[in-house]
């Protein structure tokens, strides 16, 4: 793939796409849509979302409720369930028609595949898997921050001379704008570029996963890092995260251990994360694990040293082996919850 020339005078508004399954928005969509209207109020530009599915007009309106001015709206079968090559085809065509400057897509599963594949064919750069956008407004230039090295430093992405700037941002970076139902915009209705016949991936059937984790949406979460000990030593916080209706993270010390899979790593290098309610289980509080959780509601730290980097952004600190303060908190819980 070779870069093509843009004039970055010709491209104008920040797009978002709405990723939707079962007539449902991924929350990452709304969040970006209120960043958008942050960055296009200071761009002094318009803010546009795209939606593709089948049976997904009501997204449109809640797209315009969460900040878009326009809709391009693409109800049609053959978007009805996520592949590639149709998505890619209608959302290229779309920006090559109305040239925005930036286009914002959640770095989630199908986020990242779309992204990539859009940014390829339009010949223009990707700043990936982003946990950070701003904009200058005399360049009109996209500021996109995102782990490298392994997490172990932030770097900052730039694409100056190509449009449109491309960026997948991860869910819970952005918190979630608060819809305004009062909000007017238009709704644009395309078709599909692609006919059935022309894709040719087929979608057989659709499995859905049971048990797995999906730290983005818990509103509890109960954490373990080096402290925790050993794989075993999870258990305690897996009971407690249950008895709270919650899920089970880690730091990477705990991942790299081998005591806890990848998916449970909250961080630069795991999931960012925003609930309402975050207890750190033996996390000292390193930069690249405080980077995707300190935005969360109220932390509270479990620690035996007083002097953890963890306690300097907690809302209550406790001082103690987490091995007695856990099940000990988890007892109290339930005679607390009559369980």
């Amino acid at each position: 793939m070779t870069l093509q020339k843009h004039d970055p005078e010709a491209y104008r508004g920040v797009w978002v796409w709405v990723e939707e399954e079962g007539g449902r928005a991924h929350p990452v969509s709304w969040e970006l849509l209120g960043q958008a209207r942050k960055m296009a109020q200071t761009l002094e530009t318009p803010v546009s979302a795209v939606v593709m599915g089948s049976g997904v007009e009501a997204l449109a309106g809640q797209a315009i409720a969460y900040g878009a001015d326009t809709v391009y709206l693409a109800d049609e079968a053959t978007l009805g369930t996520f592949r590639l090559e149709p998505y890619a085809a209608l959302l290229v065509k779309l920006v090559q028609e109305h040239r925005p400057e930036i286009l914002l897509l959640g770095a989630t599963t199908r986020g990242r595949d779309l992204a990539a594949a859009v940014a390829a064919e339009l010949g223009t750069g990707l700043a990936a898997d982003c946990t950070g956008l701003e904009v200058e407004p005399g360049t009109r230039i996209l500021r996109a921050t995102r782990p490298a090295l392994g997490g172990n430093v932030l770097s900052t992405v730039v694409i100056p001379r190509h449009r449109p700037q491309v960026a997948s941002v991860r869910p819970r970076v952005f918190e979630l704008p608060a819809p305004d139902p009062a909000r007017s915009g238009q709704v644009v209705r395309v078709p599909a570029v692609l006919p059935e016949e022309a894709i040719p991936t087929r979608v057989l059937e659709v499995v859905r996963e049971e048990g797995g984790v999906n730290l983005t949406e818990a509103r509890v979460i109960v954490s373990g890092g080096r402290g925790v000990g050993s794989a075993e030593g999870f258990r305690p916080l897996q009971e407690l995260a249950d008895l709270l209706g919650g899920a089970v993270g880690a730091s990477r010390s705990a991942v790299d251990q081998g005591w806890i899979s990848y998916p449970h790593q909250v961080g630069q290098t795991g999931v960012t994360v925003r609930p309402d309610l975050y207890i750190a289980c033996g996390i000292s509080g390193a930069i690249q694990h405080v980077a995707g959780m300190r935005t969360s509601r109220y932390i509270v730290a479990i620690n035996k040293d007083p002097e953890a980097p963890i306690f300097q952004i907690a809302d209550y600190g406790v001082v103690g082996d987490l091995k007695a303060i856990v099940p000990a908190l988890t007892r109290a819980l339930r005679e607390k919850m009559g369980k």
